[in-house]
């Protein structure tokens, strides 16, 4: 499903941590190597560093950054440029 607001890099963040998550082997991947439990993950999912954190985590696998943004309905660039737009806001 194509995002409807691709020019918030926030909308843009959240829907890459909600495809990142609807996958069983990504999202545990995830949430491995950020030590992050599930329930901490759900308060904090409105958080710039999480969500900046999750950008970085698909951009450090090629395989999934592309997966994600074929079901975000965006190209790469403009999920990393999101990514650094967050980051410069905080």
């Amino acid at each position: 499903m194509p995002l409807q607001t691709p020019n918030d890099p926030y909308a843009l963040a959240l829907a890459a941590l909600a495809a990142t998550v609807s996958d069983e082997r990504r999202g545990q991947r995830f949430l491995a190597l950020t030590g992050i439990e599930t329930d901490e993950l759900r308060r904090r999912a409105n958080e710039p560093a999480l969500l900046a954190s999750l950008v970085a985590f698909l951009e450090a696998h090629e395989p999934d950054l592309v997966a994600v943004c074929e079901e975000v309905g965006v190209k790469p660039e403009a999920l990393v440029e999101a990514r650094r737009q967050i980051e410069g806001a905080t």
